[in-house]
């Protein structure tokens, strides 16, 4: 029984294979987001010596940014 003459390429179902993609790519970028508001925060509140609001402030604009950056963006119609 031959089985190599079964595969025919670009036949395959790989919507499961890209929803993983697309998770791991998701959680890895606002999980980095997350770590660096988190570092810049406690950071500058202990190390510095800024207080709550000293390092409070600074990671809210992090974040802000990191959201305006890093959410999806509409694709281009051609």
């Amino acid at each position: 029984m031959d089985h190599a003459t079964d595969h025919h390429s670009g036949d395959q179902d790989i919507t499961e294979q890209v929803a993983t993609y697309q998770l791991f790519g998701g959680l890895s970028k606002w999980g980095s987001l997350a770590v660096a508001v988190l570092v810049t925060m406690l950071t500058l509140w202990f190390c510095l010596g800024v207080g709550f609001l000293g390092g409070a402030i600074p990671g809210a604009v992090l974040l802000t940014l990191g959201v305006v950056f890093l959410r999806s963006k509409p694709a281009k119609a051609h």
